[in-house]
């Protein structure tokens, strides 16, 4: 059985921090697209690693 990596769990805290730090700078909105990004790149790089090993 093969094992796999959570990458999921960079979109969670993509779309709870995201948020939080655009709350800071003034935009929420803002943070909340700019946190699901990353953490979809994040995950998506960590499923690309996972595929090549």
């Amino acid at each position: 059985m093969k094992r796999s990596t959570g990458g999921g769990i960079f979109i969670a805290i993509g779309l709870i921090a995201g948020p939080i730090i655009g709350v800071i700078y003034g935009q929420p909105s803002l943070g909340l697209i700019g946190g699901l990004v990353a953490g979809i790149v994040i995950a998506g790089v960590i499923a690309f690693w996972e595929m090549r090993r």
